[in-house]
């Protein structure tokens, strides 16, 4: 269960960041972009401890 949580709280973050960062770029906003990027790299380390829990049956 906590792969499929993790997975899906990564890819939530990275679109969200993705949409930040999108955001950023049309308002000329650099801490809305940056903010965006952060939460993009969060995502993505939520989405790959999601796999590293698949790979070791939620152990970790």
């Amino acid at each position: 269960m906590g792969e499929l949580k993790d997975k899906a709280k990564g890819l939530a973050n990275e679109i969200a960041g993705n949409i930040k960062q999108a955001a950023g770029q049309s308002r000329n906003d650099p801490s809305l972009e940056a903010e965006g990027k952060a939460q993009e790299k969060k995502g993505e380390m939520q989405n790959l401890k999601g796999k590293v829990k698949g790979a070791l049956g939620d152990k970790v």
